[in-house]
């Protein structure tokens, strides 16, 4: 069983490369985590919806064939983090792949959430996808802390 991350892009700012970097080797500790970064598709390659049909090309490219996929969309299901914990850990017991899928500037793409068995929100407004790469790093790292009841989650 694995966690996989995809995303779309890499952090262009060096600062905040850093702390995704810290909180993904920090969440890894307690996850199987991989992280899938597709290219990102140029804006001007002409409208939003191709855009993120290109994307979500890569981006299920990127994910495991019998993987449990989960879409980042404002829409999603939204949890505290001790839920969120709980709820990795019912799903890893499924010993199933578990992919985790961001999208870009424009979102996610049609074909991503129709092939998500579900999609959580990581927050009640809209994030940078760079950003909310940190946000759901953090979190797993939380979660994990949460599992293994140590004193980092207070």
């Amino acid at each position: 069983m694995r966690f996989v991350v995809a995303v779309v892009g890499k952090p262009r700012d060096g600062n905040l490369a850093g702390a995704i970097r810290e909180y993904e080797e920090r969440a890894n500790r307690y996850w199987p985590l991989e992280i899938h970064e597709v290219r990102e598709e140029p804006a001007r390659s002409g409208s939003a919806d191709l855009v993120r049909n290109r994307e979500a090309e890569r981006l299920l490219a990127a994910v495991p064939s019998s993987a449990y996929v989960i879409a980042c969309d404002l829409g999603g299901r939204t949890m505290t983090s001790e839920q969120f914990s709980k709820w990795l850990l019912e799903l890893r017991e499924r010993a199933r792949d578990i992919a985790i899928v961001i999208g870009g500037a424009f979102g996610l793409g049609a074909a991503v959430k129709e092939r998500a068995s579900t999609s959580i929100a990581l927050a009640p407004w809209t994030l940078p996808h760079e950003l909310a790469r940190l946000v759901l790093a953090e979190q797993l790292y939380r979660a994990g802390t949460i599992v293994r009841r140590e004193p980092y989650h207070k």
